[in-house]
């Protein structure tokens, strides 16, 4: 099956909601303790409730690749109808595919995407929001914040997620697009990347060892929510002006959003959490009917920035 796109829009598949028989879908999520993940989660089983005779099945694979494959192979051994995987690590998808797809079992991934997919078998899907968008949209507007304050040549860190997930490699890569192809309003130079694993905290201790190098620095564009509150939570704790520094994330997290609100956050991206949970469960429960699903299944990514914050203040 070619690779296609598709616009989701939340509760399309409100048709759906009807079934003869009771229907089980085994969900494994790669971290329970993962704000944005939880938001997903708890998308997908609300939206579940809604759906009579469906029923799911929610295990946490606490970041363990490992894990995760049992749960996969016992959601087949157990006889579910469907399968939806949010990877721990997404160079290891290959063999969840295989086991999937040896027991005709129909199966979605969700949020992260799949090394391997290009190669999906016609009965798996992958939905999620185009991280060649997530990148884009937080790095131009950093740009142009830095433009807006007086800035030609400017300097930043770039904090990354898990080096092994797919998400983190394209939104790392989408912020060095944005400066080579020219579409920065500022010469923007990074001085260092490192990872914080998406983790608060991780992120803190990072900055602050950034900061006790004492190298000038304009801005710093994290690939994701959490790891831009701990970069702020070292800035306010070493006393910096957070009015002179731009300080991106991606995911619009309430607690990010409350950061937002503060003045400390200058911008992030709304990624649809609830949405793609609800559409991992439709596109599962049509494969496992065997009705055709587009393969590639995309949420639009949103920029939030203070001017419309308002917006998005209820949607996760």
């Amino acid at each position: 099956m070619n690779t296609r796109t598709t616009i989701l829009v939340a509760g399309v598949a409100g048709l759906m909601a009807t079934t003869a028989m009771a229907e089980t879908v085994g969900v494994s999520m790669a971290l329970f303790d993962d704000n944005f993940l939880t938001v997903l989660r708890t998308g997908l089983a609300d939206y579940a409730s809604t759906l009579d005779g469906v029923d799911v099945q929610i295990e946490d694979a606490p970041n363990d690749v490992a894990k995760q494959l049992d749960q996969i192979n016992n959601f087949i051994a157990s006889g579910v109808d469907a399968i939806i995987v949010n990877p721990v690590d997404t160079s290891a998808t290959q063999a969840m595919s295989d086991a999937a797809a040896a027991a005709g079992v129909p199966l979605v991934y969700v949020n992260r995407q799949p090394i391997n997919l290009d190669t999906l078998p016609d009965n798996q899907a992958f939905v999620a929001s185009n991280e060649v968008d997530s990148g884009t949209l937080e790095t131009i507007e950093v740009c142009r914040l830095l433009a807006e304050a007086g800035k030609t040549d400017a300097a930043a860190y770039v904090i990354m997620g898990e080096l092994s997930n797919q998400a983190a490699v394209q939104r790392t890569q989408d912020i060095h697009d944005v400066i080579d192809s020219g579409r920065c309003a500022v010469n923007l130079t990074i001085i260092d990347k490192q990872t914080s694993n998406w983790q608060r905290d991780q992120a803190q201790n990072l900055m602050t060892n950034w900061l006790s190098s004492g190298t000038p620095f304009d801005a710093v564009i994290a690939n994701n929510d959490e790891s831009a509150i701990g970069a702020i939570q070292a800035l306010t704790a070493a006393g910096v002006d957070m009015a002179s520094v731009v300080v991106g994330g991606v995911d619009a997290t309430q607690d990010a959003l409350v950061a937002m609100q503060s003045g400390q956050l200058d911008v992030t991206v709304f990624q649809n959490a609830a949405a793609q949970g609800s559409g991992a469960l439709d596109a599962a429960l049509a494969l496992a009917r065997g009705e055709a699903v587009e393969q590639s299944v995309w949420v639009p990514f949103e920029l939030v920035t203070p001017a419309n914050i308002g917006d998005y203040l209820n949607q996760n």
